[in-house]
């Protein structure tokens, strides 16, 4: 069904470890050319490698680093037909209370800024190419908050889904198409240190399908919405991917 996608440009950045690397490698799998932009990497980084997909260690929070990132792309791959912005965080769990200036900035600059500006950008060089499509990351956290310290997180990825709505309509004359993957409680490396067993056992009894999810359960998300064929009817929704955890 994702066969369009063979030989599209795609940059998914956060694209080494969990759920930005499983979608890094099922585009690759697909026949996509994938630029996958890490900071931590970990060991992921060979196994991604070892699958063809080309990396770039950038910091996105850095001023410079968004367009370097797309000036890589370019020059590699002439081109970028989809931009899968996955690269984020919760930081750290701080309640109300406790929080300010320095670490808000730093959950906005992580989760919002370089989004921004990495959507900025990938819009300019898609409408010079008539089409384009982007995937942002956004959680489940948006629609229903987060848990106790998550507030500005969660108040971020808000703010994710209701920019990619605006740039869905702003950018659809274009050519360009923009949606959401909304992760549930997916158990990568994010949950191991933001949530103790607790709490993920708690988060899974309420789960209708009573496990919490793998980042691989949201490959598939990805390839749908960046496939023509399969949703080129589709923009600005926000896809919910989580087991059933959240039924809007």
């Amino acid at each position: 069904m994702f066969d369009d996608l063979k030989g599209k440009v795609v940059v998914v950045t956060g694209g080494v470890t969990g759920i930005g690397g499983a979608a890094a490698l099922a585009f690759a799998e697909g026949g996509a050319k994938v630029l996958a932009q890490y900071f931590g990497g970990g060991p992921e980084l060979a196994k991604v490698e070892a699958a063809g997909i080309a990396t770039i260690r950038l910091d996105l929070t850095a001023t410079t680093a968004p367009k370097a990132l797309f000036d890589a792309a370019i020059a590699r791959f002439g081109r970028i037909d989809v931009l899968v912005n996955n690269a984020g965080s919760l930081v750290a769990r701080v309640p109300v209370t406790e929080l300010d200036d320095e670490f808000i900035d730093k959950v906005f600059d992580l989760n919002c800024r370089q989004l921004i500006h990495c959507c900025r950008i990938a819009a300019g060089l898609m409408k010079g190419q008539g089409s384009g499509n982007i995937i942002n990351v956004t959680s489940i956290a948006a629609r229903n908050g987060s848990s106790p310290g998550g507030s500005v997180y969660a108040g971020a990825k808000a703010f994710v889904s209701a920019f990619s709505k605006t740039l869905a309509k702003e950018l659809v004359s274009h050519g360009i198409r923009v949606n959401c993957v909304s992760p549930g409680t997916i158990h990568t490396a994010f949950h191991d240190r933001f949530s103790d067993e607790a709490k993920r056992e708690a988060a899974r009894k309420t789960i209708p399908m009573q496990r919490l999810g793998l980042a691989e359960d949201c490959a598939g998300t990805f390839l749908y919405l960046a496939s023509e064929r399969a949703s080129g009817y589709v923009t600005g929704q926000v896809i919910e991917v989580n087991g059933g955890q959240l039924m809007p």
